[in-house]
């Protein structure tokens, strides 16, 4: 059993690596930013993150977004929708096609606006925590 005063070559690499703030990325990630310098796009179209930061020169093509950003949009518009649907419905009784009109229209509203921030934010937490290649030198 190891000690806990001894440590591990990757413990010190950790150790010597400078730290990256999480939530200051996540924030970056959000408005589309880069993670490291906050100023160049992180995305090439609506999806597509750019393989280097035009302004700070970052890698950012190590990042492994996958379907995380998608579960994530349905997640956060899910249970916001469902309980403004059931408010809707219990308070103001609208028509079922007024309803659904409404709501098919606010949820792909939602979701195409929280998608690229919520994969921003997955690229940042990613790149934060030096996951899949982001703290290689």
């Amino acid at each position: 059993m190891r000690d806990a005063t001894q440590s591990t070559p990757a413990d010190q690499h950790a150790d010597d690596a400078e730290v990256r703030p999480t939530w200051p990325a996540v924030l970056r990630g959000f408005s589309r930013r880069c993670p490291e310098c906050g100023r160049g796009q992180l995305f090439e179209g609506y999806l597509k993150v750019t393989d280097h930061c035009p302004v700070c020169r970052a890698d950012l093509h190590h990042h492994r977004a996958d379907d995380g950003p998608a579960y994530l949009t349905i997640l956060v518009v899910g249970h916001l929708m469902a309980p403004l649907l059931l408010f809707v419905f219990e308070r103001f009784r609208p028509e079922p096609m007024v309803t659904a009109t409404i709501f098919v229209v606010g949820t792909l509203a939602l979701s195409l606006y929280l998608l690229p921030r919520l994969k921003g934010v997955v690229v940042a937490i990613q790149w934060a925590k030096r996951m899949h290649g982001f703290g290689q030198a």
